[in-house]
């Protein structure tokens, strides 16, 4: 194979795999759930974090109001945000609004699905399956793609191998409200 054709067949590949990464994409009354994944955790971690982009496509604005996953003996929305300096985490108790026409996205370091107590580790490649709660919506069911530890987005092998772990955020100190 020469070359071009070489460089042309990789593009295909890359192409197929994001017609199938779209093929995933939920659809809950006006809202569209997509690019739902966590990260791997390493030995022994209770926490995970779950990311996903919901896009609200009707006239009406809706609420994601709950999580829950069979994995965690508690799931929550979360939000980071700057307090003075100071990155904080805090549960969003009255959930997360998606305004008509917007697209909301849950991503490391802003909102963001919280799973605790988790019950088995996430393995990179795992599919962990969790129910979202919307105000109009209802109940929807939807699995994290598991990436690699330190993956930032979906798609994102992260570091499957070798971690620095003085690079991984340090959740046991962080203060919730």
């Amino acid at each position: 194979m020469n070359r071009t054709r070489q460089t042309l067949f990789a593009i295909a590949i890359l192409l197929s795999g994001s017609a199938a990464a779209l093929a995933d994409d939920i659809n809950a009354g006006d809202l569209v759930i997509s690019q739902a994944w966590s990260r791997a955790t390493p030995g022994g971690a209770k926490v995970a974090g779950g990311y996903l982009v919901i896009e609200n496509k009707g006239t009406a604005p809706d609420r994601l109001v709950g999580v829950s996953a069979d994995i965690a003996g508690k799931a929550e929305i979360h939000e980071m945000a700057m307090d003075n300096g100071v990155m904080k985490m805090r549960a969003l108790d009255k959930g997360l609004v998606v305004d008509p026409g917007k697209t909301v996205k849950l991503a490391p370091g802003g909102n963001h699905l919280m799973l605790q107590e988790l019950k088995g580790p996430f393995k990179q490649g795992d599919k962990v399956p969790v129910t979202l709660q919307f105000e109009k919506a209802g109940k929807v069911a939807v699995s994290l793609d598991v990436q690699g530890v330190g993956a930032q987005a979906p798609g994102d092998a992260g570091h499957s191998g070798h971690m620095d772990m003085k690079k991984m955020p340090d959740h046991s100190g962080m203060k919730m409200k």
